[in-house]
């Protein structure tokens, strides 16, 4: 393949976002999230994530969705070449390997995008509404209203489970990671 020709390819494409996939989760969930929480006071600490998770959790879950389309075709022993796109990530020998990696990356990120991020953004809103009414911050020490422990208690589960999400988004991207490193070879 001549080098005019590989702007063609998905291969390249494929890559870029294989690596904007998992750059962004590694940078944010180790390192920028990190900083900022020990940096910034716990006010404009949850400014700053609500206004950063929408894009994260949207790159979580497109970007499985274009390595789907850009999945690049395999050249076998036999000179063949395997399907390539959404066609090659389905067959039946890229099922555990692609399909299921790409499939729990693109579930978790989008649960994470249209489901939990709301239902957190409802509960903090809740939150600072009580902590009026209590003349009491949510992170303060106990005691607390029984409405603001019920509302912490509800933030540290849809937190929790969202924390866990993005783990297991990470894991496929490393999964599927180790699966196309073993392609290059």
């Amino acid at each position: 393949m001549d080098s005019a020709s590989i702007v063609w390819s998905p291969a390249p494409y494929h890559i870029f976002t294989y690596g904007t996939l998992l750059g962004t989760q590694v940078f944010h969930s180790f390192y920028n999230a990190t900083v900022a929480y020990k940096t910034l006071e716990r006010p404009q600490f949850a400014i700053l994530q609500r206004n950063l998770f929408p894009g994260y959790f949207g790159v979580q879950a497109a970007a499985p969705i274009l390595l789907a389309l850009t999945y690049p075709a395999q050249k076998l022993l036999d000179a063949k070449l395997t399907s390539s796109g959404v066609f090659g990530v389905l067959e039946k020998s890229n099922r555990w390997t692609v399909l299921a990696p790409l499939a729990t990356a693109f579930v978790t990120g989008l649960v994470n995008l249209v489901y939990l991020l709301p239902e957190t953004n409802k509960i903090t809103a809740k939150r600072r509404a009580q902590e009026t009414k209590d003349g009491k911050r949510s992170w303060d020490a106990p005691p607390h209203s029984e409405e603001m422990t019920t509302l912490n208690r509800e933030f540290g589960k849809i937190h929790g489970v969202s924390s866990l999400l993005n783990l297991v988004t990470l894991g496929a991207t490393l999964f599927y990671g180790f699966q196309l490193g073993a392609r290059l070879e």
